[in-house]
């Protein structure tokens, strides 16, 4: 006879017993795997009152079996904050929904300590749909609350670091700017500058300054670039500028030394060259008011209004930038302002400024017919004007940008 019969001779259960014990596999498995599942399962009356309660959770939490089961609730388990949450949030969306997952709680320990979790719960109902029991799922969290700390942490000092950027970078364009602008005998003098980008320096400039007892230098400038490298060359144009206009305050000579600087400077990497307007202002004795004399090396032309409301641009055509050629070319204009003229100066972050989801620029246009309808006008006026429009234009202000207002009083 075969040693492969059903007698069980060969180690194997006769077939008739197979189906018995296969079942008998499958229930302890299913008890193994509830008991020392990677996470914490529970059971509880709907009133709360806990029912069943795997090992895991056991062990987590530090408890016997009898401590728990019949004895307490599973709002027993949480903090004060989570009992609180529990009573006014948890339960009542369980019982109006039938389910909550993924909720962020706190399990007091046997020894006092917390456990942070994640809870999972499912209303169990009758045939009859009445709720009989709710099961609960319990994740470990503490894991992930350490790497939430950690992200926290992060973002915290990112956050730090960069407020200390910004005070540097402000700092740094304080020290770009004049403190305070020169008090010229007969004129009205106002300025502004609009920071677009609180992370970097702009490399925007101006300036108002005495040359001679009866003669001013004033200029306005935009370096190439952003950040320190823009900041460093907005540093030696200032400069420069104003000691270059006490060894020749000509306008022309004035921008053509800045230009050989700046050119003598040039690196392939590190480009250093700016647009700039730079003026000199002698006054008029005879009829009231100043002369002008206007240099600009590639700068957006500066605007005119007059006493009788008329505004127009001073045009200087053929001005090339500054530093980027040996010997740019410089255009000049001159122009007497009377009583009650105004002479604006600006930086093309204000003409370039988008207006629209569209990228439409505000443009030169726009920017006359602003001067138009302020005209007659004052420097403290317009630059109060020109501040509230930057503002208004918010997000779309990309560039920084520097106006420079002088006004000659109207006589009373």
């Amino acid at each position: 006879m075969s040693d492969r019969g059903g007698d069980g001779h060969d180690g194997r259960p006769d077939a008739a017993d197979e189906p018995a014990l296969f079942s008998a596999l499958l229930e302890d498995s299913a008890e193994d795997l509830y008991e020392n599942a990677p996470c914490g399962y529970l059971s509880t009356l709907m009133d709360g009152q806990i029912a069943k309660v795997n090992r895991t959770l056991l062990d987590w939490l530090g408890y016997r079996r009898e401590d728990l089961v019949g004895r307490r609730r599973f709002a027993d388990l949480l903090t004060v904050g989570g009992q609180l949450y529990h009573e006014t949030h948890f339960a009542p969306l369980l019982r109006m929904q039938g389910e909550l997952s993924g909720i962020a709680l706190e399990l007091k320990a046997a020894d006092g300590s917390r456990l942070p979790v994640l809870v999972t719960s499912v209303v169990k109902t009758g045939d009859d749909g009445e709720p009989l029991l709710i099961r609960t799922t319990v994740f470990d969290a503490r894991d992930r609350r350490a790497y939430e700390a950690e992200l926290l942490r992060a973002r915290q000092e990112a956050d730090r670091e960069r407020e200390r950027l910004q005070r540097l970078a402000a700092t740094l364009q304080r020290t770009l700017l004049p403190p305070a602008l020169e008090d010229v005998p007969g004129l009205e003098v106002a300025a502004h500058y609009h920071i677009a980008s609180v992370d970097e320096v702009g490399g925007d400039f101006y300036d108002l300054f005495p040359l001679t007892a009866d003669a001013w230098g004033l200029f306005l400038g935009d370096v190439c670039g952003k950040g320190a490298a823009a900041a460093a060359v907005t540093s030696l144009t200032r400069y420069t500028l104003r000691a270059a206009a006490v060894y020749d305050p000509d306008p022309a000579a004035v921008l053509g030394n800045l230009n050989t600087v700046l050119n003598q400077n040039q690196n392939g990497t590190d480009p250093r060259f700016c647009t700039v307007v730079f003026g000199v202002l002698t006054p008029d004795s005879a009829a009231g008011g100043f002369h002008i004399t206007l240099a600009s090396g590639g700068h957006p032309p500066a605007v005119l209004m007059r006493a009788d409301g008329g505004a127009r641009y001073l045009p200087t055509p053929g001005g090339q930038l500054i530093g980027v050629l040996p010997d740019a070319h410089i255009a000049t204009t001159t122009l007497r302002l009377g009583p009650g003229d105004t002479l604006l100066l600006y930086t093309d972050g204000l003409t370039e400024a988008r207006t629209d989801r569209s990228g439409g620029r505000y443009g030169d246009e726009a920017l006359l017919d602003f001067a138009r309808a302020l005209a007659p006008t004052t420097a403290s006026a317009v630059v109060e004007a020109l501040s509230g429009l930057l503002t208004s234009l918010g997000g779309g202000v990309d560039d920084d940008t520097a106006v420079l207002a002088i006004t000659v009083p109207a006589a009373r």
